[in-house]
């Protein structure tokens, strides 16, 4: 009998090791979109091998409860995964994020409630802790970041007097409580860190301008694979401490790329309310003239090119247009016109959101060219095609003492001429006017993406 449990506890163990390999290799696959999809697969492959041994831990007890939990996972998991448009993919980000971190807050509960914490090690009680505390916060500030994203209350930052002091005030009554029940081992206590973390996550969300919530979304993220971490060394599990540390440590790096893109540091998109100000006027409020055209003159233009750069953003999208851009580029190709897509970092709500956009309507991965790769061939470029995106190209972003100052762009202005494709005259995220759009040399075509890109099709092919 001691055979067979010791031979389970050494297959398991290998399992969980295979597991931990194929989720080291799934990311290396996800840092290229042409091996992103087998990267997944393989990460899926090593979640249910990990899954699978689980069942087979000695000891093991309500496993049909943990069959029924699976089985409504997948139920509500599953179709909404699929069924998602892709705009709105980084709320759907937020919120599985908030229910991982949410779900490792539970397993540290359960872990100091079943065990006398006077009986263990120190360093295990604080394991637990940290994981009430760093599971809780990414629970409800998920949460929030998933409302902000979702429309469903304001994407301005929405602040009071005194906040940043709450906030510390928060933060230091946590560390209190944590101190306190290492050293009483209360319940009590344990009940008020939670609802204490659980403020802090939402204090600390609620500052934060829509523009920004990706990145708080990726920051997040990690918070929730340190809490699965801190599970993992409760559980004395390592598939959860490799997953929780890849996750986390996968996530901050991610944060910290996304606030170079942006040109602005971590505590400066933490703790400024960015977007407040200049978000509620909407720009300059001063009308000033541009030059407007129609899809069949732009359509001659782009048919008389030699080289064309397509810029696109989140406008992109939101329009469901890549198919149709595609289209248009597929004309122009056609005609013997060089076509590349310049991609920020940031375009879109995510980064790699406009690759696996574009990569939907089947456009070359050769084609895409990240920001580094393309702004040397702006100014070879007869025209640049700008659709749906607006702060990743606006010249702003080089002067000092703008909002976005320092801030990585397209240099869109640098080609011969800049076509727009826009909806409105409203500014983007940042909510400050581009100054691209007044260029002399820059053409605006508005309406709906994919109504102006169907109609410049049109009237290339008929050029």
């Amino acid at each position: 009998m001691l055979a067979t449990v010791i031979a389970r506890g050494t297959i398991l163990e290998i399992c969980y090791l295979f597991a931990g390999v194929t989720f080291i290799l799934a990311l290396k696959g996800l840092s290229n979109p042409r091996r992103a999809r087998n990267g997944n697969f393989l990460a899926m492959l090593g979640m249910a091998v990990a899954i699978g041994a689980t069942f087979f831990q000695p000891h093991l007890h309500h496993i049909w409860l943990i069959v029924i939990a699976m089985v409504i996972g997948s139920v509500i998991g599953i179709p909404t995964s699929r069924f998602v448009k892709m705009t709105a993919m980084p709320q759907l980000v937020a919120i599985f994020n908030g229910v991982g971190g949410g779900a490792a807050a539970l397993v540290s509960i359960t872990e100091f409630i079943s065990h006398n914490p006077k009986e263990q090690a120190t360093y295990v009680v604080l394991e637990v802790l940290l994981g009430v505390l760093i599971g809780t916060i990414s629970f409800s500030g998920s949460a929030i970041a998933f409302v902000k994203l979702q429309e469903l209350i304001t994407g301005r930052p929405i602040t009071y007097p005194g906040q940043k002091v709450v906030n510390a005030l928060l933060a230091l009554a946590a560390i209190g409580l944590i101190i306190t029940v290492l050293i009483t081992s209360s319940t009590a206590l344990l009940w008020i860190l939670l609802a204490v973390s659980f403020v802090i996550g939402i204090a600390v969300v609620l500052p934060i301008g829509g523009a920004d919530v990706p990145v708080l979304i990726s920051l997040l993220n990690a918070l929730t694979g340190l809490a699965v971490a801190a599970s993992g060394f409760t559980l004395g599990n390592d598939v959860l401490i490799i997953a929780g540390t890849l996750v986390g440590a996968s996530g901050l790096l991610l944060t910290l790329m996304m606030c170079k893109a942006m040109g602005r540091s971590l505590p400066n998109i933490l703790f400024s309310a960015f977007g407040s100000a200049v978000a509620s006027s909407g720009g300059s409020g001063v009308e000033r003239p541009v030059r407007s055209a129609s899809a069949e003159d732009i359509g001659v233009m782009l048919s008389y090119a030699s080289k064309v750069a397509i810029i696109p953003g989140y406008g992109l999208a939101v329009a469901q247009a890549q198919h149709t851009i595609r289209e248009l580029a597929d004309e122009l190709e056609a005609k013997g016109i060089e076509v590349f897509y310049a991609i920020h970092p940031v375009a879109g709500r995510m980064p790699g959101h406009m690759n696996v956009l574009l990569a939907e309507a089947n456009v070359p991965y050769e084609k895409l060219l990240e920001m580094d790769e393309a702004n040397p061939q702006l100014s070879q470029c007869d025209v640049a095609l700008v659709v749906g995106a607006n702060d990743t190209v606006n010249p702003a972003a080089r002067e000092p003492g703008s909002p976005i100052s320092g801030m990585p762009i397209i240099n869109a202005d640098e080609a011969g001429s800049v076509i727009f494709l826009k909806r409105s005259m409203r500014p983007g995220f940042a909510g400050i006017d581009n100054e691209l759009l007044y260029n002399e040399k820059t053409t605006l075509l508005f309406g709906d993406a994919k109504e102006s890109l169907t109609k410049l099709v049109a009237s290339v092919h008929a050029s």
